[in-house]
């Protein structure tokens, strides 16, 4: 389910009182002002976990907010041959990544041991080391900034989570609040259905 922005920003103020919400502000904050340079953004996930999602979210804020440093590039481990320019990134890109570019690693599964050293010899260039994964500390070891969504205790989906980190790079969504942090009854009916079906909560029909 696309998520629009309406959504987002519902999302948003059903989870600003958990916590979880100024975590993901803080990680989308620091990766905004470590991306700098145009094209300088590199994604990468395992190879059967490819970050497509996230790549898409960012790529859509970097256009609406003007941002060419923004822009993602997709680094897939095997891409097939005679795909389109921006999906055929390998990884031999990583052995390029430099100081002044930021790898940002985006997986709902445990990093194998040859993502680890990839990630590793790119720290060691000099370029920033993000992660966004389900709580890995061998891969948030080796981050920078990690942003973890642990599958029992965030109150969101990884999708979802990605979605929320991506909308807050390109600019916070604008939420409301009453006095006190209290919203009606209803509306609290309301961003608990959203969240459930941001979520994909089991109990949807």
């Amino acid at each position: 389910m696309a998520v629009n922005l309406d959504q987002v920003a519902a999302l948003r103020a059903l989870l600003a009182p958990s916590g979880w919400l100024s975590r993901s502000d803080l990680f989308a904050a620091a990766l905004r002002r470590s991306a700098r340079t145009p094209h300088g953004l590199l994604i990468v996930g395992t190879a059967g976990d490819e970050p497509w999602h996230m790549t898409a979210h960012l790529a859509d804020e970097a256009r609406l907010a003007g941002l060419a440093e923004l822009e993602p590039t997709l680094v897939r481990w095997a891409p097939p041959p005679g795909a389109p320019a921006h999906l055929s990134v390998d990884i031999s890109r990583l052995r390029a990544a430099s100081r002044g570019e930021t790898l940002l690693v985006v997986t709902g599964e445990l990093a194998p041991a040859e993502l680890l050293e990839r990630v590793q010899d790119v720290r060691r260039t000099g370029a920033t080391v993000f992660a966004l994964d389900r709580g890995d500390p061998d891969l948030d070891g080796l981050a920078h900034e990690a942003l973890a969504v642990p599958p029992a205790e965030a109150p969101l989906s990884f999708d979802a989570a990605q979605h929320l980190v991506s909308a807050a790079v390109g600019g916070p969504a604008p939420t409301s609040h009453r006095r006190g942090g209290q919203q009606p009854a209803g509306l609290r009916a309301r961003l608990a259905r959203l969240l459930d079906t941001v979520s994909g909560s089991p109990d949807m029909p």
